[in-house]
């Protein structure tokens, strides 16, 4: 087992037993290496592992904020390892497009009106209004509206794989958007299909947001194949 994975592995069982919460410190360095039975130079490589994927935080200096916090920010994680396989080639356009719509539909299906935080909502749409926003901006924004519509289903898990798709679905439709003649007439449909959805679910009227985000996220990936993969609903 990789020392990374041993570290990892007593912080679950710390959780799990209530030993530790988030936003906890871990024990020093030198209890903890000897806690795990491990050289100080390893576990400090395994430290460097578990932060960069979000799991902790460390911090050099004195008070509060300060040493080896944990976190648990697993989208962080995700995100990398979806942009990855991306950037390889072994993750393509038309399986974000399939994950997109098992999630957001999903999660507009169950949505909660109680669970929305939907001022937050309306202020992304607000900024997406500026007809001068740039295209990378407005599509950042766009990812963000999708993952905080996501989050009124309160599900903690599809909340994270939104979260970690978040900057993967700006990223992907950036580069598909490139190929778009009309920017402007595009992100005028974009803005006025986001405020439908917006507003079905509102009404709490929770099929039928799913089926105008089904159809949002299909048209977009169409609009902007252009000799790529046909949608799931096209393919032979």
């Amino acid at each position: 087992m990789r020392v990374h994975e041993t570290v990892m592995r007593w912080v679950t069982a710390e959780l799990q037993s209530g030993r530790l919460a988030i936003g906890d410190h871990l024990p020093g360095e030198r209890a903890l290496a000897e806690t795990l039975q491990i050289s100080r130079g390893s576990l400090r490589e395994a430290l460097a592992v578990l932060e960069a994927i979000g799991t902790i935080r460390t911090s050099t200096g004195s008070g509060p904020r300060s040493g080896t916090i944990l976190t648990a920010a697993p989208g962080q994680a995700l995100s990398l390892s979806i942009n990855l396989q991306l950037a390889t080639r072994h993750v393509e356009h038309g399986h974000v497009l399939d994950v997109r719509l098992l999630l957001e539909t999903w999660a507009a299906e169950h949505a909660d009106l109680e669970a929305g935080d939907w001022q937050a909502a309306e202020l992304l749409l607000d900024r997406m209004d500026d007809a001068e926003l740039p295209l990378a901006d407005f599509l950042v924004l766009d990812a963000e509206f999708h993952t905080a519509l996501a989050r009124t289903a309160s599900n903690p898990l599809i909340s994270t794989l939104m979260d970690a798709l978040r900057t993967s679905i700006s990223d992907h439709t950036l580069a598909r958007a490139r190929a778009i003649p009309d920017w402007a007439t595009t992100a005028a449909r974009l803005r006025a299909e986001h405020r439908g959805i917006y507003e079905r679910l509102r009404a709490d009227d929770r099929e039928g947001a799913a089926e105008l985000l089904r159809a949002h996220i299909r048209g977009y990936y169409l609009e902007t194949s252009q000799g790529s993969a046909p949608a799931p609903d096209e393919r032979a």
